[in-house]
């Protein structure tokens, strides 16, 4: 490729030691899992708000799939010998906050008030779907077949429940016809 004629120093390689690939991989890492765990302990309470039993239901499954999910990410920091630090969910944490606000904003109205929490889970595993995709990429430049599988393992487990909770979601509007 040639070099970019307004600055020399900008070429089209990109490129990624170990040290590097591993810190950037760590550190979203670290935000999945503070996602994760501020997510695992609110759910219990969407569920609890939910009136449609298929949707109460697929929120207690992603709780057991999202510890499921805690549990291997714990498994890949041991073996990349890391430090798992808290970082920053901001963006998840808004999501759950914005669910509540919506499941109080709809406390008479059960059909709205789950819709809204279909609506926010799904939007909470598509984001999840995200973070584990370009995590398995850069598990390809790690060199560790298993952290590549750990992290596909989650990839795979947001996707089902993301298309669980579209199922529900579609079962539910069409049912209240």
């Amino acid at each position: 490729m040639e070099e970019n004629p307004k600055n020399p120093n900008l070429d089209n390689k990109i490129s990624f030691g170990p040290k590097k690939i591993k810190k950037f991989f760590v550190n979203n890492l670290d935000k999945i899992y503070a996602a994760k765990t501020h997510l695992v302990s609110h759910l219990p309470q969407i569920s609890n708000e939910a009136h449609f039993s298929d949707l109460r239901h697929a929120i207690l499954e992603t709780i057991e799939d999202v510890e499921k999910q805690i549990a291997r990410m714990e498994i890949v920091y041991n073996m990349l010998d890391a430090e798992i630090t808290q970082g920053n969910c901001s963006g998840l944490a808004g999501l759950v906050d914005d669910a509540f606000a919506d499941i109080k904003l709809h406390s008479s109205e059960p059909e709205l008030r789950d819709l809204s929490i279909a609506f926010y889970m799904q939007n909470i595993e598509s984001m999840e779907m995200a973070s584990f995709q370009v995590l398995q990429m850069a598990a390809v430049k790690l060199k560790n077949k298993q952290i590549k599988q750990l992290i596909k393992e989650n990839y795979d487990e947001a996707k089902a429940d993301r298309t669980l909770l579209l199922l529900i979601t579609a079962k539910y509007i069409i049912s209240k016809e």
